[in-house]
């Protein structure tokens, strides 16, 4: 073999050694983004469904005449805050996501205040669609949980993958970031605070 032969052999190979290399870790990381973007889409879809229900509880509720109209403004408020903000998976940041979650929070916190507030009304109580509505909104909140946990689940491995060495240089080549996680709603720790003030004259 010639001598200017081996220099030549090297260099092919490793140039091969770094297509494969680059190939490798470009198309592990779509796949791994894809199941992302799989996970979000199974995140919107719980949380659509729960949006849903909260407007056919709102109208269950606003049919108890002397219900608190303001309770019932909080939800339908909060609610519409949290249809307002869209994410694309592909490109969150963790800003994004925590916006997302503030108001996600928020709707979650002015719906418990609406269910305990119900308790001061027997007939509502009473109300077959109701106790559905209620039944649903109960099994929906565990799917949300559910939903969160397998996005998280599917994060990780991404993560893993773009930034550790070395391939976090190859991360930045090719333009994979980093994807923040869910993290738990604020004041999720906390029971709901509820004034019950039965003199103060409803709205």
């Amino acid at each position: 073999m010639k001598k200017w032969l081996i220099p030549v052999i090297i260099i092919v190979v490793i140039v091969f050694g770094l297509y494969k290399w680059g190939v490798g870790f470009n198309n592990t990381a779509v796949k791994l983004n894809e199941n992302i973007s799989e996970s979000w889409g199974n995140v919107q879809t719980a949380y659509q469904r729960r949006n849903d229900l909260i407007g056919n509880l709102v109208k269950t509720v606003q049919g108890a005449a002397d219900f608190e109209k303001g309770t019932l403004v909080g939800v339908i408020e909060a609610r519409a805050k949290a249809t307002s903000i869209n994410i694309d998976p592909s490109k969150v940041t963790p800003q994004q996501l925590a916006e997302f979650n503030k108001v996600q929070g928020g709707l979650s916190g002015a719906l418990k205040s609406l269910l305990v507030t119900v308790e001061r009304y027997p007939d509502l109580k009473a109300n077959q669609n109701f106790l559905k509505l209620q039944d649903e909104l109960a099994s929906t909140e565990n799917q949300i949980l559910t939903a969160r946990t397998r996005f998280n689940e599917n994060v990780k491995p991404y993560n893993n993958h773009v930034k550790t060495f070395p391939n976090s240089i190859l991360a930045g080549w090719f333009n994979f970031e980093g994807k923040p996680y869910f993290e738990s709603e604020a004041g999720a720790e906390k029971p709901v605070d509820v004034n019950f003030d039965f003199n103060k004259k409803k709205e």
